[in-house]
């Protein structure tokens, strides 16, 4: 039976195109759940935007169109730099959509029936560009410590959610589930902030009509919008629509899997365990907090002024170059500094010369040394070095890719990479082709089939970081067959490429990129 497997990315504020911070968290979604469907799993990939707020009110008003109409343009750039990126969602959950709406009203009128939402009045700092309420620790001259951002002193009704309520009851459960929430370092800091004394948020804004009006009840005003989070962090589970398809949210809900940055943990890991615990709804299986992409060690983001375009560096580039470098470079749980050199420097050794050039290499040969590349299949099933390097690497590379440690698992699959290229020079193709001993003749073609069936694992390995250059990769090898099976990553083992292949060759997968200092955006 196959296991049912949910992965959602952060719902992306409309009020600009997306940039290199955007696509880090949506590839390595992306490649998690490229890399489930390999393994037979039923995998639901959600993505999608958040479309409401009083930063998008504010802007709509500055360029004199509507909210809607705003959020519908930018919402276009998000899909065509998906589509761009070869990203396979298979849902894109907007929250001005009825769906979302209807869901929000639904679960805030059954918390206010409860009792755990009530009406007060709210004084206090107010971040419009992190749309988040701030106490008097984390304002200094009139801005966010964290952010750095400007903020307002505000003053109005509001309704909240009691969350000091569910404080102690998430504690427990984080400290019981040590892997909810990763890495270890944002679980301390999760648990360090429920340690310090939760207050109940506010819920609503009356100073916002773009969003979502309050549900109808006796208890609730319609002079209120839904504040940012609720609405936003909600659409987990209204692009599952349990009103409609209760079966579909009975088996994705329990197995889902939150891909966010670093910055949006305590939304995710304390107010949304908190409201699913106050509606009697399971919490989603696993929280990934991944660190920021930084510039001259300052976070990359349109607010700072030092976005990186991924559609422009792709032009460039690649879109499968990019996709690698931003997991390969980074530990995902960690910082990473960003500079256009790294990225060449990166590109050009691991795709142009290590994987690239090894491609190009085996299956040239095995074209000039074994006849139009018909391969041989009478070779007995000894050990060999490249053997046991697979062996080794196939599980390392699970290991990493369940942990969300992508960088160690592109690593795994790099050492057969690099297992390839040492044999080829330590054994000399060339010069055994030229031998007239018999023994010469044999060795040689064992050593391009071990080749050949070391970087058949390797291209299925990398597949979920590489699409596009890996079925070409496999086709070079006349292995494209090795991606047919639907649990191929599950049924990946040595010798299982052992057949009559005819090997093509083409342009390099990679070409060589010329650094130039002067190209620095």
């Amino acid at each position: 039976m196959k296991e049912a497997f949910y992965i959602t990315t952060p719902i992306y504020y409309v009020t600009d195109a997306p940039h290199i911070g955007h696509l880090y968290s949506t590839v390595a979604a992306d490649v998690r759940a490229r890399y489930e469907r390999m393994l037979g799993n039923d995998v639901w990939f959600l993505t999608g935007t958040d479309e409401h707020g009083q930063k998008i009110q504010r802007k709509a008003q500055e360029r004199k169109v509507t909210p809607q109409a705003l959020v519908d343009e930018v919402v276009e750039r998000y899909k065509d730099a998906w589509k761009d990126f070869e990203i396979q969602y298979d849902d894109f959950i907007r929250t001005s959509e009825e769906r979302h709406h209807r869901t929000v009203r639904k679960y805030l009128a059954e918390l206010i029936e409860k009792g755990d939402v009530y009406l007060a009045e709210y004084e206090g700092w107010y971040s419009v560009s992190d749309e988040a309420y701030l106490t008097e620790t984390q304002v200094k001259d009139g801005k966010s410590i964290e952010s750095g951002k400007p903020v307002e002193l505000i003053r109005e009704e509001s309704y909240f959610f009691k969350m000091s309520t569910y404080a102690e009851r998430l504690r427990e459960y984080i400290e019981k589930n040590p892997e909810f929430i990763v890495p270890e370092t944002r679980r301390n800091e999760v648990l360090g902030f429920l340690k310090q004394g939760v207050r109940d948020i506010s819920l609503s804004r009356t100073t916002i009509t773009w969003g979502i009006p309050m549900p109808e009840s006796k208890q609730a005003s319609k002079k209120h919008t839904v504040y940012v989070w609720f609405d936003a962090l909600t659409n987990y589970i209204s692009a599952l629509e349990p009103d409609k398809t209760p079966e579909k949210f009975e088996k994705f809900w329990p197995e889902a899997h939150h891909v966010i940055g670093k910055d949006i943990i305590r939304f995710h890991a304390v107010y949304w365990p908190t409201f699913l615990m106050a509606l009697g709804l399971p919490l989603p299986k696993q929280i990934i907090a991944h660190g920021w992409i930084t510039m001259a060690n300052q976070k990359i983001s349109k607010s700072s002024g030092n976005a990186v375009d991924p559609r422009e560096l792709a032009k460039k580039l690649g879109v499968d170059a990019i996709r690698f470098f931003i997991l390969r470079e980074f530990n995902f749980g960690q910082d990473g500094e960003y500079t256009r050199e790294t990225m060449y420097q990166r590109i050009n050794a691991d795709l142009a010369n290590d994987y690239g050039n090894c491609i190009s290499r085996v299956a040239s040969m095995i074209a000039k040394y074994m006849g139009d590349g018909e391969n041989v299949v009478d070779i007995d099933g000894k050990a060999s070095n490249l053997a046991e390097v697979c062996a080794t690497a196939i599980p390392a590379y699970h290991q990493a890719m369940k942990k969300f440690l992508f960088h160690k698992a592109i690593e795994a699959a790099w050492t057969i990479v690099g297992a390839v290229n040492k044999c080829i020079e330590d054994s000399a193709p060339w010069a055994l082709a030229k031998s007239q001993d018999p023994a010469d003749k044999s060795k040689l073609h064992r050593v391009l089939w071990e080749c050949h069936e070391s970087l058949r694992i390797a291209s299925v390995l990398a597949h979920p970081f590489i699409p596009g250059s890996s079925v070409k990769a496999l086709d070079f090898l006349g292995s494209r067959q090795s991606l047919d099976s639907q649990s191929a990553m599950k049924d990946l083992k040595w010798g299982s490429g052992l057949k009559k292949v005819t090997v093509s060759k083409g342009a390099p997968i990679f070409p060589r990129l010329e650094w130039d200092k002067e190209d620095v955006g």
